[in-house]
């Protein structure tokens, strides 16, 4: 037992299975406690040491293990697991006494683990192949399977077509129906290149199934269930690829038919036009009853797609040609489709039913004439025509704007009542990947902290030290913590670390010093306040002196109520204190200024510096930094070319501020970047931090201010940036004017690249609308600059607005792109998506009336034009719409 420790020790491979071979069953039993403690050993050695004995561990304990559970238990363990060389030749070699059934459940268990590379995966063959049993399959075998197949269709010089390395694996019968019962595909399979699509695992699957090495219909069931369930758009790629590539029969098709139906339904676009063409080919065929084509087409015209919906009403038109006695089933569902939101879809869906009208009863006449009261009113006129005097125009309601309700200040609400409570609130802030994300918790965090470090310090030092024992900086060296502490923003960790001892006085007069907020954009300029704050929070806990801090915010978006604001200076007067000038700064930048002149007189009447400060900044009732109301164009980069080495820059339209003396005079030293003029020639940020909702929490009140200086973040969302509109719904409850800032913000949210950035600009813009505060021709005007520079595109501004007339803000949405579309309309050639954004406008104009600014210019003439295109007919329903509310 002594000598088997001794060549696991001096990591003597050759020698273990002989070693093994002189125990019987309670010699390796001992054997195996002592590697066991070995093992454990090993963890606190260095790399180099532990990594020399880990392979003999992991060989000596699988030949000790009598039992395959035990044994597939520590060959999986993760510490024995991460090889450059792979151990398992010998691991196979001292496992070659063991039965084959013992073998057999040994590979049925390591398959059942996370199998995770190449040898792993040949660990588990061998085992299967010793054995005599059926390879066991699972999602780490297939992965690894993947990948092994992947790899050697490039050993040699050229590539080895991929259907010659699948024809060669034995198990090929038992690893494809599991790779594509997959939750989801391994990314080497799914993926295919569209150059040559003839290389792919959908063409080489196909192919063997032609060859008779695969089950077709096990593929074909397989790859319709995947369809059926969704899943990842490459995952249903590669299965469409595969259903076309095994070319069902009519007969395979038919067989199917409930599924296609599902597909066509609720299945995403491309699966749904597949299924939208194999349902029309069965339905040629005979293969659909009457009944089964109105469930499907009654799903897909409910559908928002226009491809699909207008591809089902010209085939039920074909169908009713066919055969018109299908027009009693087939009408109500065609009537459905008068209130689709596509205008052509409802004008297609109208001539249908007039189509079908002599066929049906009375009764399927009447309720299609009433379905028809859904018909936008450029359809009205025809609708009259088609049912004469079973239409019945219902009288409608006075148009009513539907906004949402403005959003409501959350208070913070009172500190934390104990140090249970508080100890509870901080651990649950430090536990989060991004402390600073929850600023109400934060702030709540940061104010107990100084509140109780003073009033009931030893306690709360003996809480946290509890709940904070798993912290990293709670064991490591103090050296190293205060190291990492000092060059890392940690947020509330280096407060509680200085609480708890862990960093000296000398370590946090070293960071409130240090130099911050003065970095070369507003990012690092609003973080560097924050860091300021933490580092002065983190010296009151060693002196305990503050009872509580000034700036904690009063409501959840940061603001601070101006009387009470007066009413902490008064208790800091009573205790004879004086306020810390980060804290107190931060305070004043976060006061509510408009209506607080009592607020004022009450400052001034407390006798004391900050009282004066107070009421001055209140009376004065300025910005941080005023906003020139003047754009400037820039070139800022938004791409490289990496064939020519050049960097492609695109032209933004941005703001600048002037600086305010008052700030750098009277603030401190991490504020002064705030109060300095910046224009966007002269700023270059190359900040890769994320966003923090605490910059906007920095200044609650200046809304202008921060949307002016954070517009380049916002702007580069309408190129392949992404998350660069997070801030606007945050910055649209901000305290102050909203004027051009904000709104060209907002333009540049609405024509962003990627559909999430422009859903949160349309959240901004309810919000601005709800408060009161959404200037629309402001707005419009904005847009018609970004779309006249080609910073914005037509058809992503007309997505958003769309989203938002949903809401019911009909009358907003047409103010804003009133001012939009006349230079659109102007130009030679109208450019992609203006149709998209008429049919919005018309919509609109349908429902709140028309524009209070009088006709549209150009939108006369290009309704004039003639032609079917969707330019010229939604020109035409927008000015019918126009014409109908002033006539």
């Amino acid at each position: 037992m002594t000598t088997l420790l001794d060549a696991v020790r001096d990591g003597r491979m050759d020698d273990l299975r002989p070693l093994l071979a002189r125990l019987d069953r309670g010699g390796r039993k001992a054997a195996l406690d002592e590697l066991k403690a070995l093992r454990k050993e090993a963890r606190g050695w260095g790399w180099g040491e532990r990594t020399k004995v880990r392979k003999a561990i992991l060989v000596a304990g699988a030949g000790c293990h009598t039992g395959a559970a035990g044994c597939a238990t520590w060959l999986g363990a993760r510490d024995m697991r991460d090889w450059t060389h792979s151990p398992y030749p010998w691991v196979l070699e001292v496992l070659g006494d063991r039965e084959p059934d013992w073998l057999a459940d040994l590979a049925r268990r390591l398959a059942a683990r996370a199998v995770e590379s190449d040898a792993e995966y040949r660990l588990v063959e061998e085992l299967a192949r010793r054995a005599g049993c059926p390879l066991p399959v699972s999602d780490g075998m297939v992965r690894a399977w993947a990948e092994r197949v992947n790899s050697a269709r490039w050993q040699t010089r050229s590539e080895t077509p991929l259907t010659d390395v699948l024809r060669a694996e034995a198990a090929l019968d038992v690893l494809v129906p599991h790779l594509l019962a997959m939750s989801e595909l391994p990314s080497v399979v799914a993926w295919v290149d569209s150059n040559s699509p003839a290389g792919s695992w959908p063409a080489a699957l196909t192919a063997l199934v032609a060859e008779g090495l695969l089950d077709r219909g096990t593929l074909l069931d397989s790859c319709t269930a995947r369809l059926l369930r969704g899943g990842k758009p490459t995952d249903l790629r590669f299965c469409l690829l595969v259903v076309r590539g095994l070319a069902p029969t009519p007969e395979e098709e038919a067989a199917r038919v409930a599924d296609w139906m599902a597909m066509a339904a609720d299945g995403p676009s491309p699966v749904a036009g597949h299924a939208q063409e194999v349902l029309a080919r069965l339905d040629a065929q005979g293969g659909l009853s009457v009944r089964q084509l109105a469930e499907v087409s009654g799903a897909v015209l409910f559908r928002t797609e226009k491809k699909l919906v207008r591809a089902q009403l010209i085939h039920l038109g074909k169908v009713l040609r066919r055969d018109p006695s299908a027009a009693e089933e087939l009408l109500p569902v065609i009537a459905d489709a008068f209130g689709h939101p596509d205008t052509d879809a409802q004008e297609r869906a109208l001539k249908l039913a007039a189509r079908a009208l002599p066929a049906v009863p009375p009764e399927v006449r009447e309720e299609a004439a009433r379905m028809a009261s859904l018909l936008a009113p450029v359809h009205r006129e025809a609708a009259r025509t088609v049912f004469g005097d079973l239409w019945e125009e219902e009288p409608e309601a006075a148009y009513e704007e539907v906004l949402p309700p403005p959003p409501a200040l959350r208070p913070l609400g009172p500190p934390p009542g104990s140090v249970a409570e508080l100890t509870e609130e901080v651990t649950a802030v430090l536990l989060r990947s991004d402390p600073e994300e929850d600023v109400a918790a934060f702030e709540r965090a940061l104010d107990g902290l100084v509140r109780y470090a003073g009033t009931h310090r030893e306690e709360l030092v003996t809480a946290l030290e509890s709940a904070l024992a798993g912290q990293w900086w709670a064991t490591a060296p103090k050296g190293g913590v205060e190291w990492r502490l000092s060059r890392n923003h940690e947020g509330l960790h280096i407060v509680a670390a200085s609480l708890l001892g862990r960093l000296s006085r000398r370590s946090v007069h070293d960071g409130q010093i240090r130099r911050t907020g003065a970095g070369s954009c507003c990012h690092d300029a609003l973080n560097g306040i924050l860091y300021a704050r933490l580092w002065e929070a983190a010296a009151e806990m060693w002196s305990g002196r503050l009872p509580y801090l000034l700036a904690t915010p009063t409501w959840h978006t940061g603001t601070i109520d101006a009387g009470e604001l007066v009413e902490r200076l008064r208790g800091y007067r009573a205790l004879g204190l004086r306020a810390g000038p980060v804290d107190f700064a931060q305070a004043l930048l976060r006061v509510r200024r408009t209506g607080s002149e009592d607020a004022a007189r009450e400052a001034s009447a407390l006798g004391t510096e900050e009282g004066d400060r107070l009421a001055a900044w209140l009376l004065a009732d300025e910005p941080v930094a005023a906003v020139v109301p003047r754009h400037v164009e820039t070139d800022v980069p938004v791409a490289r070319d990496w064939l020519r080495q050049t960097v492609v820059k695109a032209r933004r339209v941005l703001l600048t501020t002037r600086d305010n003396p008052l700030v750098r005079q009277q603030f401190p030293r991490p504020f002064h970047w705030l109060g300095s003029a910046h224009s966007p020639r002269n700023q270059n940020c190359y900040c890769w931090m994320a966003e923090s909702p605490q910059w906007i929490a920095t200044l609650p009140e200046d809304g202008e201010t921060l949307a002016a200086w954070l517009l380049p973040s916002v702007a580069a969302c309408v190129q392949e940036e992404r998350g660069g509109t997070w801030l606007l719904p945050a910055l649209a409850e901000t305290g102050g004017p909203a004027a051009g800032a904000i709104h060209l913000a907002l333009a540049y949210g609405l024509g962003a690249r990627h559909a999430e950035d422009r859903l949160a600009a349309v959240d901004a813009l309810l919000v601005l609308a709800a408060r009161g505060r959404l200037d629309t021709g402001l707005l419009g005007g904005e847009l018609a600059t970004l779309i006249q520079g080609e910073s914005v595109k037509p058809n992503r501004l007309a997505d958003a607005a769309r989203t938002v007339a949903e809401t019911g803000a009909y009358g907003t949405v047409l103010a804003f792109l009133v001012p939009v579309l006349p230079a659109l309309l102007a130009r030679e050639r109208a450019p992609r998506g203006l149709s998209d954004l008429l049919a919005v406008a018309a919509e609109c104009a349908e429902r709140s009336g028309p524009p209070g600014t009088g006709p549209v210019p150009g939108l006369a003439e290009t309704a004039a034009r003639g032609g079917t295109t969707q330019l010229v007919r939604q020109a035409i329903r927008l000015e019918t719409a126009c014409r109908a509310g002033t006539g």
